[in-house]
């Protein structure tokens, strides 16, 4: 169990850090969040391999195509939230980013017609209301707003990949991901194709080893030792350390880059946070999925 925990704690401090990265990486948003993939698809290729895991596909054969969509999903996940870096500080952008379990619970209500208790009720309504208040306050100026609506969408965009993962149902985590990774190459590589061609040529040591890095320790690596400790960890212990991931960021954020963010921003992320997270303790106890 303690092996476990210090595999997850480990996993979601690195998620934390992804933004960091991201910044050192001079390259298009859409272009970070294609390496990303394919360098993270190119390590679970040798572990699937490894650990025997490619069997499973032929059992999950119906699952397939729902795990490719909700890839391509993440692919714009990705992106936008990439993007969202560019514009305002990583901490805002990750804090208005897990605004995700909020519209998680309006989609259960709405799509999937699960009950709410008074209790998750009320973590809900004050969760909402320290997002607007986040919201509220972070107009200042057009690049910040603008950061905030892309991780707002980008927020979104992740409730759509775990609802679309929930309605498939329980399947190994890590085969899941290999799909989504290699749904997220194809839909990107036409896209960038698109939309101004590669730039990987224009790259800095600097940024080649981040993009390295968030390839294959944050998003290959640390997707395994996420996705091997949550299926030997109760639900509520997956959810409350899965919070460190915000928590580093915002820390990050502030002292290490020196980025400004105010005190109703603070004050409305740590709301929104707190509540969702007590939100998913009150529910039956299950693992989450990584937001990152």
């Amino acid at each position: 169990m303690n092996k476990n925990r210090a595999m997850l704690i480990i996993a979601v401090i690195t998620f934390g850090t992804v933004g960091l990265f991201v910044r050192e990486i001079n390259l298009p948003s859409a272009e970070i969040a294609l390496y990303r993939a394919a360098i993270a698809f190119l390590f679970l290729t040798g572990f699937m391999a490894v650990t025997g895991r490619f069997k499973k596909l032929k059992q999950e054969k119906k699952a397939l195509v729902t795990f490719a969509f909700s890839g391509a999903v993440m692919a714009v996940n990705w992106m936008l939230l990439f993007e969202a870096y560019r514009y305002t500080t990583i901490a805002l952008a990750t804090l208005v980013y897990y605004a995700a379990p909020t519209f998680m619970v309006i989609v259960s209500l709405v799509v999937l017609k699960e009950r709410m208790t008074a209790w998750q009720l009320l973590c809900f309504i004050l969760s909402t209301l320290g997002l607007v208040l986040m919201l509220g306050v972070s107009g200042g100026n057009a690049g910040d707003m603008r950061g905030v609506l892309l991780a707002l969408f980008s927020a979104v965009l992740y409730t759509v990949v775990v609802m679309t993962n929930k309605i498939a149902g329980q399947t190994d985590g890590i085969l899941r991901t290999y799909v989504q990774f290699g749904a997220a190459i194809v839909v990107m590589v036409p896209y960038i194709l698109l939309t101004g061609g590669f730039h990987l040529h224009q790259l800095q040591t600097r940024g080649t080893i981040s993009l390295l890095i968030l390839g294959l320790f944050h998003t290959g690596f640390c997707y395994c030792l996420y996705f091997l400790s949550i299926a030997r960890l109760k639900g509520q212990q997956v959810a409350i350390m899965s919070y460190l991931d915000p928590l580093v960021a915002v820390l990050l954020s502030v002292y290490l880059l020196g980025e400004h963010i105010g005190f109703l921003q603070i004050t409305g992320g740590v709301i929104m946070v707190v509540f969702a997270l007590l939100n998913e303790l009150s529910q039956q106890p299950k693992p989450i999925d990584s937001g990152v």
